[in-house]
């Protein structure tokens, strides 16, 4: 049905009865809902096995890749990882909202909020406050998905984390990736131990 012109899809419902407003979300390319590709990685993490972190992840990197290919702005990376975070949970991926101290209160409200639509299946869409949102976006650089306001992002997230929470994590990352990939990474840390 997407495939069809803006002006076929008026008249078929126009002529079954329904009243709508406008149609120029339609023009635009508006996809308020993740890619198919995203949606099919995310559920195979879930399948097999992975944490709700790696399969939210996937909505982060199409977040970033959206913003790399020019479809839309953000005003930094940390803005493109929440929009990536909050697309994952109303897709129904079971990404607790952060807790007490960890966001503002008008983070988690929006985090609950966002994670119970995900859970109780999506309702309504507002084209117009879609299209909104995409407008205000396309105004903002791409400069947030570069390697460097990435790497900016990483390392302030982790002077958050005492040295026991960055030590438990790369055990968890370690844990995680087969022995093919860590002979991988073992040999790249080598390589740059040796050039510092």
């Amino acid at each position: 049905m997407l495939a069809r012109p803006a002006e076929l899809l008026a008249s078929d419902l126009q002529s079954s009865g329904s009243r709508i407003k406008s149609l120029a979300w339609f023009e635009l390319d508006v996809k308020p809902m993740p890619d198919q590709i995203t949606m099919k990685r995310a559920s195979d993490d879930a399948r097999g096995g992975k944490s709700v972190s790696t399969q939210a992840g996937e909505f982060v990197r199409e977040e970033f890749h959206h913003i790399r290919e020019g479809k839309h702005g953000a005003r930094s990376a940390k803005q493109a990882i929440a929009i990536g975070l909050s697309k994952a949970r109303r897709a129904g991926v079971k990404l607790a909202p952060p807790g007490a101290g960890k966001a503002s209160d008008k983070v988690r409200r929006q985090a609950e909020r966002d994670y119970r639509r995900g859970q109780d299946g999506n309702g309504h869409v507002s084209h117009r406050r879609s299209r909104a949102v995409l407008d205000a976006l396309k105004r903002e650089g791409h400069s947030a998905a570069s390697t460097r306001a990435i790497s900016r992002q990483v390392r302030a997230a982790a002077r958050h984390k005492t040295p026991t929470e960055r030590a438990m994590a790369a055990e968890k990352a370690v844990a995680t990736k087969g022995s093919q990939r860590l002979s991988i990474i073992g040999r790249k840390a080598a390589r740059t131990r040796r050039l510092q």
